[in-house]
Order: structure tokens, then sequence, then C-alpha cells
């Protein structure tokens, strides 16, 4: 059994739909189950928002997903009707008949569990099954939609509740590339990538695929291979088990330009300060990245954090009145930052790299203004004009241009 996942681009129009078609079909005369999962065409979500929008200033959430989610029942039931013309039979289901639950946080919704008999029944009758990604439905009975990377979690969800052999992404890249082949041209493609690995990655910059959807996979242990819909060139499997000690400890670098800092200068440093700032962007639905604290002097400090670009308004809006109330001194943004990340299992017990990181920037004259690390992974914001000059500085310095 495969699951297979198309995104917007991919099914741009009704002539990329036929292509997906012909592709699930060759699926099934190989012998296989097919259940194929699709995002709305090209940019109807943003055109659905728009005319949102003309409608009310801020649109009701739930009647916004409701809104929403039909861009995804379009472009599932084309996608049946053109499986059908080429002989084979298929049909088109809904999240809600597809049987994905999930809470009642409209816009951003997760999954909470997966009924998939409704599927099965149709795989045993040797339809190839066609779910229109992105979405589900609360206990209420109201629509719900994923949020960012929602069809990629539908996909790889929805694998592992049938029981799939492997999830199938295809995009408009080829695969997990080294780098982001349009900043480094040298950028490789890598053949496997660890689940850890992966969910770095995409969590600081490789849009490749979302890291909720990777989550689910490695939690799982679904192989998920991320490969191109436009043409046969194999791509890259992401699974665990890999071996960390015959190969470059760096995998990847990751970019992102959508960063934005946040900096409270003169804070007092006393217990409940940190909950006082942080609670209220919570509940404003504003997610926090990179959080430092500076060294305490005469019970005084500076707390730095960033989120994206795109919240830093609502996330001013929400700590701007704290200021007097926690007797800060003021407040500093830069909404024009971006960061550089290498990762790689195998740097957990290795040292050096983050020496030869810095070293590597500075060789480039590019100047660092905050460091974050997990144990596979080092992060370095920089000025967002420098990010392609890093990452190319970054990619040479660790060798990744080297098959």
């Amino acid at each position: 059994m495969i699951v297979q996942k198309y995104g917007g681009s991919s099914a741009a129009d009704t002539a990329k739909i036929r292509k997906i078609a012909h592709r699930a079909v060759a699926a099934k005369e190989n012998g296989n189950q097919v259940v194929v999962v699709i995002s709305a065409m090209g940019d109807t979500t943003d055109g659905l928002l728009e005319l949102a929008h003309e409608m009310a200033e801020h649109p009701d959430e739930r009647e916004l997903d409701s809104l929403l989610s039909t861009g995804e029942i379009v472009s599932s039931t084309l996608l049946a009707m053109a499986i059908k013309s080429l002989g084979h039979p298929a049909i088109s289901l809904s999240g809600i008949q597809a049987g994905i639950q999930t809470d009642d946080t409209h816009s951003h919704a997760r999954i909470s569990g997966i009924t998939p008999e409704r599927i099965l029944r149709e795989l045993d009758k040797g339809c190839i099954v066609v779910v229109a990604g992105f979405q589900g439905v609360t206990k209420e009975m109201d629509i719900t939609t994923l949020g960012r990377g929602g069809s990629d979690t539908t996909a790889v969800a929805l694998a592992v509740s049938l029981k799939a052999d492997m999830c199938h992404i295809f995009t408009d890249v080829e695969g997990v590339f080294t780098a982001d082949p349009r900043l480094e041209p040298k950028g490789l493609k890598l053949k496997e990538v660890d689940y850890e690995e992966m969910m770095e990655l995409a969590t600081y910059g490789a849009r490749v695929m979302h890291p909720r959807a990777v989550e689910i996979g490695q939690i799982y242990k679904m192989p998920i291979l991320v490969a191109s819909s436009f043409n046969d060139q194999s791509g890259t499997v992401i699974r665990g088990g890999m071996c960390m000690e015959v190969r470059n400890k760096v995998r990847g670098i990751a970019h992102d330009v959508n960063v934005a800092k946040v900096t409270i200068m003169g804070v007092p440093d006393r217990p409940g300060i940190a909950t006082a700032i942080f609670e209220p962007l919570a509940k404003a639905n504003v997610s926090v990245d990179t959080i430092v604290q500076n060294a305490s002097i005469d019970d005084m400090t500076d707390l730095t954090f960033t989120v994206a670009r795109n919240d830093l308004s609502k996330a001013l809006e929400v700590v701007t009145p704290m200021i007097k109330e926690i007797a800060a001194k003021g407040i500093a943004h830069d909404a024009k930052l971006g960061k550089v990340s290498i990762v790689g299992s195998g740097m957990q017990n290795t040292p050096g790299y983050a020496a030869r990181m810095f070293r590597a920037l500075y060789d480039a004259g590019i100047n660092i203004e905050l460091i974050t690390t997990s144990e596979i992974r080092i992060t370095c914001l920089v000025h967002e004009s420098k990010v392609p000059e890093a990452v190319r500085a970054l990619h040479k310095a660790f060798n990744l241009d080297e098959a």
C-alpha cells in the first residue's frame, strides 16, 4: 500500500492534474493499493482568503475553515474524474469522509485520530482513493484546516493509520538537498536523511517538507520518499537507523529569511518575568523560536526572542504594553534578519563544528547577531542580505559539494 501526496504547484492546472492521474494509475498497475492526498490547485487558497477578507476584515475562523477546505475538494474531485477517464475506478473523499478527526483549533488544527474504514472499503473495491488534504473535522462536526504543511501531515498520518508501506511526497523539487539549489548551485541531493536531521532542516528553513509531517513519520517509523512530481528522478528517503560514523557529520545547510528579533532591555531579574512575557504571547498564538537572556548585572538583564516576521506586529502589540508593568527600560526590534543552520546527527559527539562554522562566516565578512543550538544543529542569525552568501560559505566549509 502506498500513500502519495501532491502539493499545489503539482496540481496548478488541469493538465498537471491529468499527469497526477497517470502517476496514480501507474502505481496501481504495478500492483499497489493507492491512496492519493492532494492540495488545492495552485494559488486557490490565496484567492479564497482574498474573497473572505472582502467580506470581513477579520473573518470568523469557523467559516474561514469551511471556505478554505473547498480548495482541496475541487482538486480531489477533478483528480478522481481524471483517473476514471483513464479507465480505472476512483473515488474522492473529503477529510470528513476519510475519517480525519481533529481538535477544535481552527486554521491550525491538530489531528487527534483517523478512522480509515471508508478508505479501506474503497480500496477493497479496487478503487484509487483520492483524499482532500489539509482538512479534518471536530467532534462537533465542524470543518477544520490543519494550517501550514497540512497536506503533508494528512498524507503521513493516513499512511500510518492505513499501515502503508511508504508515504510518497511529490513536490516541485527532486528531493532534499545539502542546500537550497537556488542559493547554492553546487548543492547535492541526499539519497537518504535521518528523521531527526530532516526535522531540524524543515524547522529551520528547508521548505521541502513540514516538520509536523516528519515528526509523525519518526514516531511511527513511516518511511517517507520526497521526489519531484515533474520527472521520474529518484528522490530522498527519510527514515531512521542510518549509520552515523561513515558519512559527513554535517548533512545540510538550512536557511530562513522569515525572521524578526525583539529585545526587551533592562528587565528586572526576578521570578515570574519570563512568564509575564511569554504566556500572553502564547495566548495571542505567537510562536516564539529562539530565546536568549543575558547574564544578570545589578539584577537587570536583556531578554531577546525571535518570531516569524509576519508575527512581529502582533508580538509588539502584546509585549509593548508590558514594558511599564514589568519595569523594563525599553524595547527594540529588527525585522531584517535571516538564519542559517548547519544540521547533522553526527555532530553531537564531535567537537569543532561551531568553531568551523563561525570561522567560515567570519572569513566571508558576515556578522553573527545571535546563536542558538541543539544537539544536532547550530543556527546563526545574520542580516537578511547576507543569507545567500552565508549558505554558500558554509556549504563550502563543510565540503557538502563533494559526493
